[in-house]
């Protein structure tokens, strides 16, 4: 009688891990965990999800240079503070971790040059922020640029660097000459309820040099800000709504095939969300691609694509 009932007991025991397994109450096992940041992988076709990097410091702007092997973005060192952010190298597989800039300004934002043989980057080393370029081991830093306001939110592809002042979008040439202006949003640089003033950021250039994709606030109902992304020729024609939900949403990078725009939907109204989205460059096939098992407080950031579009790179950020 007693081995039936333990019998019983180990059966139900067993039907109840099962249970929790296929309920998904232990999918957070699926994203690889170490510390509070990493840069991961997630193949598209399968939805799988890896750990290439991990950190205690905040990782942002993650950029793959054109060979496909590295990977350049800003880290939190030695400290938690704005001036403790450092421009740094990855190889694609996590080796070799390289720290480019060490001093105590604020560097952010890198993007690499066609033959990535330079990085520009944002720094704060004088009255504002400024365009800065240096060799991509990290020596010769320059100034490239100074607008007189915030520089801000820049790309480079061949010989056009694109970038935000004065909540507008600008264009400029490698070499530092002829800065134009790209897009004259309405009511740019003026403050509202939201968290940076109306306007446009975050510009990325297409493949193809022809084009730029970037988000628009356009309305302040959420203090996250309500944005939508559009695209426009580089000569400033064809200014082209692709979203209309103003969701916070933003950051948008073509894919190398310049078909897709991959971007970042940090909240819906007042909910918090940090998922990565994506959309056919004319803003059909607009979803959703988070896997359905990232656990609430795993948050994305900052994605861009593989060479061959098949996976996306991001920074993931445990909330807890």
């Amino acid at each position: 009688m007693r081995k039936t009932i333990n019998l019983i007991f180990i059966k139900l025991f067993v039907l109840f891990i099962l249970i929790i397994i296929t309920t998904g109450c232990v999918n957070n096992d699926k994203v690889p965990h170490i510390k509070k940041w990493g840069i991961y992988s997630l193949d598209l076709s399968n939805q799988i999800v890896d750990l290439i990097y991990s950190s205690d410091y905040e990782l942002t702007t993650l950029r793959l240079n054109n060979n496909g092997d590295k990977f350049v973005f800003s880290m939190l060192i030695d400290g938690f503070s704005y001036n403790d952010s450092e421009i740094c190298l990855l190889n694609l597989d996590g080796t070799n971790f390289l720290r480019l800039t060490e001093n105590k300004y604020w560097d952010l934002y890198p993007t690499w040059s066609i033959d990535d043989k330079k990085i520009a980057f944002l720094s704060y080393r004088e009255d504002d922020l400024d365009i800065y370029i240096m060799n991509s081991n990290g020596s010769n830093q320059m100034k490239f640029y100074d607008s007189g306001s915030h520089d801000a939110d820049i790309h480079w592809i061949e010989d056009t660097i694109v970038f935000t002042s004065k909540s507008k979008i600008w264009k400029i040439n490698e070499n530092g000459s002829n800065p134009l202006l790209v897009t004259d949003p309405p009511n740019a640089g003026e403050w509202g309820n939201a968290n940076l003033p109306f306007g446009d950021y975050d510009p990325n250039i297409h493949p193809n040099e022809d084009k730029i994709v970037f988000e628009r606030l356009e309305n302040d109902s959420s203090p996250h800000g309500n944005y939508n992304i559009f695209s426009i020729n580089l000569d400033g024609s064809d200014e082209t709504r692709l979203t209309n939900n103003y969701y916070t949403q933003g950051f948008p990078t073509w894919s190398n095939s310049g078909e897709n725009i991959l971007f970042l939907v940090t909240a819906i109204s007042d909910e918090g969300k940090y998922d990565l989205y994506l959309m056919n460059h004319d803003g059909s096939g607009y979803k959703n691609i988070t896997p359905d098992y990232f656990p609430d407080i795993f948050l994305c950031h900052a994605g861009v694509f593989s060479p061959d579009d098949s996976m996306i790179y991001f920074i993931g950020e445990w909330w807890e």
